[in-house]
């Protein structure tokens, strides 16, 4: 068995800085050609690539294993060039020599782009990447950002929210204290992470080709979705205009008074969007979806968990006046009981509503397998 190990040079580096033709093989070339690049500049890597090689080499002869050692190097105006010099210099080496398997030595990430070449003609044992103790980390961290700035989506995505949030914050410190300026900073580059991680930027991009299909098909979703916003920016002026300032510290009781004003007009706003994909449903395939009949039920009992739970803390908190009925005034753990119960209530006439409705509409997958059947009886 006859293994070849084989230094790879993709940039070029051997050959600009001793001038001597591609590939050098055998173990007394490799070893002169260590002096002559070493002697040249004592400070290129290349050398340590070239006498690795050379250890891996007299490694396997000692093991009695047949070892050849050579060394390739790209050479071209482009990067397809050199890749296609260095496929050429080990067709070469495959020619002369017949090796069944390859060790390949490199000296940085950039040269085990050529792995892939030389797997296509040879089976290849291993890689072995040599990197100066002194330079690993600087060179691993140049290599990942040249890599990072090689990608334009990537830079779009962290390179620009974090340009425009170092340009505001000089602007944001002589404006407003240091928390406030971190804090506003903090925001936008949270806002930029959210904005590409849950995909905005693609939804808003197709939100102009969406609206405009469903003007041109008449759909009513369009006119309940406009009336939705709408109910759902009153949801939120009342529940905004019903906080009351921050007192020690506790923020629980703002936020309870903002969704317990709200929580009625956000309900109302998502049944009216329901309202409307019914009836597109209805109208477009003269049925009504299972998840669809239980969407308004759903968002009825989320609006009454979320109320009763807001008006339970600000009971508590001797925020909101305690609930009478019939004379009898009713406690906020018996106030939160009869919200949750109601919830439940709604949630179970929800499911048996959806169950009998699409009971009474056969299914698509019915549907045809009896018209396969009445074709091939």
């Amino acid at each position: 068995m006859t293994t070849l190990v084989l230094c790879v040079d993709r940039a070029d580096d051997i050959g600009r800085t001793v001038g001597v033709s591609m590939p050098v093989d055998g173990w007394d070339a490799v070893r002169s050609l260590v002096t002559e690049v070493g002697l040249a500049d004592p400070e290129d890597s290349t050398v340590n690539c070239l006498l690795e090689a050379l250890r891996v080499t007299r490694d396997l002869r000692s093991d009695d294993e047949a070892a050849i050692v050579a060394v390739v190097s790209g050479s071209g105006d482009s990067p397809v060039d050199a890749d296609r010099s260095v496929a050429a210099q080990v067709d070469t080496l495959l020619d002369q020599y017949a090796p069944d398997s390859a060790i390949i030595v490199t000296d940085s990430a950039d040269d085990e782009r050529l792995v892939p070449i030389i797997e296509s003609r040879l089976p290849v044992d291993s890689v072995d990447r040599v990197v100066v103790r002194q330079a690993r980390d600087i060179e691993s961290t140049y290599y990942l950002l040249k890599q990072f700035l090689a990608d334009e989506e990537l830079r779009s995505t962290v390179l620009v929210p974090l340009g425009v949030g170092l340009l505001l914050l000089p602007v944001l410190l002589i404006r407003f204290s240091l928390g406030v300026a971190l804090a506003g900073l903090a925001s936008l580059l949270g806002a930029a992470v959210l904005y590409k991680g849950l995909a905005i930027d693609v939804y808003l991009s197709r939100l102009p080709d969406q609206v405009r299909d469903a003007l041109y098909s008449g759909q009513v979703s369009v006119v309940t979705y406009a009336v939705a916003g709408g109910l759902a920016l009153v949801g939120i002026f009342l529940g905004g205009l019903a906080v009351s300032p921050v007192a020690d510290g506790v923020v629980l009781v703002p936020v309870m008074q903002f969704f317990y004003s709200s929580i009625p007009w956000l309900a109302l706003a998502a049944l009216t969007a329901s309202a409307g994909r019914l009836l597109d449903e209805l109208i477009e395939a003269d049925r009504i979806p299972r998840p669809y009949l239980n969407l308004p039920f759903g968002v009825v009992a989320l609006g009454l968990v979320v109320r009763g739970f807001a008006g339970y803390f600000l009971e508590r908190e001797n925020v909101l006046p305690h609930l009478r009925a019939f004379g009898v005034t009713v406690q906020p753990t018996e106030r939160l009981a009869l919200f949750v119960v109601s919830a439940i209530v709604v949630s179970l006439v929800g499911v048996r509503v959806a169950a009998k409705v699409s009971h009474d509409y056969p299914d698509d997958d019915a549907e045809a397998d009896a018209d396969r059947e009445a074709v091939d009886p």
